[in-house]
């Protein structure tokens, strides 16, 4: 296997207010950022329009998850070596390839020095989609790879993303020129430097050089996995998370407006798949990619169970505490355990779990941005987001109507 074309090693972006790094600041045109930029003037009906042909209802689940024609619980087959969790992504992406469909994919591959630190690749093979398995937490300019891939004759294209990267390439899309582009996007809502994330698994573990996979799993556990294949799960309760400095998540990410990409052709995540993946096809084209997949997927009905509201307005509580700069109400450590143990048995769980984290990050993108960056709020919170706030109170004062479309 040909390791994959990619960027140089980038440094950590120093502070730059609401930037994720996304990559359009690196390109021949970095002015292009204040139309592009997801937090700047978002307009999610329009680009939906755009992307799948109609804004999303704003009521049922589309109100929560954006256009979506099909929702799954799904796995692979065969799962993949070294995949997060079965490897539907990059099957996504190898098919594509495979097929002659596109020419060149761009996605995130591990650093050479750091397995956690993603690089920004262009991916020419099936084959090379194997090194874009697993997870990696850092900022990594993706969309920078947009110019390279077309001087290097690539045409039709698939990126693998998240939301602030995909926002910005539909942003783009019409000027970009490829013949033919596919979007595969996963979730994301909390990210943070690679040196901020190798602390956090120091607090985890006394071995935190041998972690080889991390993930936070839909049954309110992290599980860790070590490289002489031991494994340990933590309850989400027992999380190490008020003991970490106050800008371990950069503002950006504590006031995401939109946790399920919702402007990718398929969105592949977990938070609804109690155990599996979870996709949401979102348009013809997404349809079409899974559809390719055929028997090598297996895909099942999403579940649905539990009631989120106590769970959520708990974190409304807690954020709105952590957002007016008082210290967070810390559960009793013999408690811990006993909840722990609870969570897992009668939290929500499959799409009202998906609801849940959809309704805590809203109300933490008004809480943090409120507290933070005031002036912003009128252009920055779309409409969906006011929408899925307001059941816990939080509607928009005089000064922060959304700009993307009313609440």
């Amino acid at each position: 296997m040909t390791d994959a074309p990619s960027l140089p090693r980038f440094a950590d972006p120093a502070p730059r207010g609401l930037c994720t790094d996304c990559g359009v600041s690196r390109m021949s045109d970095p002015a292009a950022c204040g139309r592009a930029c997801q937090f700047i003037r978002p307009d999610y009906p329009g680009s939906e329009v755009r992307v799948h042909g109609r804004a999303a209802q704003v009521t049922g689940d589309e109100g929560f998850f954006g256009v979506h024609q099909a929702m799954y619980r799904a796995r692979m087959a065969q799962p993949a070596d070294g995949a997060q969790w079965t490897g539907i992504t990059t099957g996504l992406a190898a098919d594509l390839l495979r097929r002659g469909v596109v020419d060149a994919v761009l996605a995130m591959v591990p650093d050479a020095q750091d397995r956690w630190a993603p690089r920004p690749a262009i991916l020419t093979s099936p084959a090379q989609m194997a090194q874009a398995r697993g997870m990696r937490m850092g900022y990594a300019p993706l969309l920078a790879l947009l110019e390279p891939a077309r001087a290097a004759g690539h045409r039709r294209i698939a990126v693998i993303g998240i939301p602030c990267q995909i926002y910005a390439l539909r942003a783009l899309e019409s000027e970009l020129g490829f013949d033919r582009l596919y979007v595969i996007g996963t979730p994301c809502s909390d990210n943070t430097t690679t040196a901020n994330f190798h602390s956090f698994l120091a607090r985890l573990t006394d071995r935190p050089q041998t972690v080889t996979y991390l993930e936070f799993r839909a049954d309110y556990h992290v599980e860790l996995r070590f490289a002489d294949g031991t494994r340990r799960l933590i309850p989400f309760l027992q999380l190490p998370l008020s003991d970490l400095p106050g800008d371990f998540f950069p503002l950006t990410c504590r006031t995401c407006v939109d946790y399920t990409n919702r402007l990718a052709d398929i969105t592949v995540g977990y938070m609804a798949g109690e155990g599996d993946q979870w996709l949401i096809v979102r348009n013809a084209r997404g349809a079409e990619m899974l559809t390719s997949l055929g028997n090598a997927v297996v895909l099942e009905a999403p579940g649905s169970k539990g009631k989120r509201a106590g769970p959520v307005k708990g974190f409304i509580a807690n954020t709105a505490r952590a957002a007016g700069g008082l210290p967070l109400r810390r559960m009793p450590g013999w408690l811990r355990p006993i909840m722990g143990w609870l969570m897992p048995k009668l939290g929500p769980k499959g799409l009202e779990f998906a609801r849940a984290r959809v309704e805590m990050k809203a109300a933490e993108t008004i809480l943090h941005l409120r507290r933070e960056e005031p002036a912003k709020m009128k252009n920055m919170v779309p409409g969906h987001v006011w929408r899925i706030a307001a059941p816990y109170g939080l509607t928009s004062a005089a000064g922060e109507q959304t700009g993307g479309g009313a609440p």
